[in-house]
């Protein structure tokens, strides 16, 4: 009997948590210097926690007006900001033979490396593309979370963890009414992951967000009390 229960509290232990509402993640890709300028500083105000997802595509090596430095990138590291990996070179991984995305995704790892950021566990889908061999090769290098696109909350009970969806894309037009019904998917068992660039986003300003609009976005997450994390802090949800 005694043996019994040993075996079911190992198994017991094994479960996810049960995932609570109101469960939001912030998410940030391409490497823009307004997230270290600007969006880091007032999550750091609300005490929220989010992934930057990092690539040295576009102009990262010759624009730091508009890029982050590694420097930076290291600075949102050590405030507790996760640093995830968005390829070498943000090219889409369905063009890519596997030895190219291979080599895309080792680099920013061997980057995170030379700068004492550990190495990333969450990825992001360079224009939301998927392929079963990124997939493949994710999971062989250990990640734990990818995101890609789409439009709905990520369920843990029936969703890949290596191909999330998002809740929210951040763009011009988006309003705050889409993003508060985007955090109201955050229940039952639901997670809402929200994509968003630069704040702003002046080399790419289709994905551009006003930051007037964004301080409306995170002071609705801190009015709803909502428990915004990043990527990485799902670990314990998803077995």
């Amino acid at each position: 009997m005694k043996m019994f229960f040993l075996a079911l509290l190992f198994v017991t232990s094994l479960r996810a948590e049960p995932v609570p509402d109101k469960l939001v993640v912030l998410t940030f890709d391409d490497s823009v210097a307004s997230q270290a300028s600007y969006v880091a500083p007032l999550l750091k105000k609300h005490g929220f926690r989010a992934t930057f997802f990092i690539t040295e595509g576009f102009e990262f090596l010759i624009d730091k007006k508009h890029y982050m430095t590694w420097e930076q990138i290291k600075a949102l590291h050590q405030d507790g900001f996760e640093i995830g990996n968005h390829t070498r070179k943000h090219t889409g991984v369905a063009k890519q033979k596997p030895e190219q995305l291979a080599a895309d995704v080792a680099f920013i790892e061997q980057q995170c490396e030379k700068h004492g950021i550990p190495k990333p566990v969450s990825f992001c889908y360079p224009g939301y593309a998927t392929s079963e061999v990124a997939v493949k090769l994710l999971r062989e290098r250990g990640y734990l979370f990818a995101r890609a696109g789409g439009a709905k909350a990520f369920d843990p009970a029936t969703d890949v963890a290596l191909l999330m969806p998002q809740a929210f894309d951040g763009k011009p037009e988006s309003t705050l009414e889409q993003f508060k019904a985007a955090v109201a998917q955050a229940k039952g068992g639901r997670i809402a992951v929200m994509t968003f660039h630069g704040v702003p986003d002046i080399k790419h300003p289709w994905v551009n967000t006003d930051p007037v609009k964004f301080e409306a976005y995170m002071q609705h997450l801190k009015d709803e009390g909502c428990m915004v994390v990043a990527m990485r802090d799902l670990a314990k949800y998803v077995k």
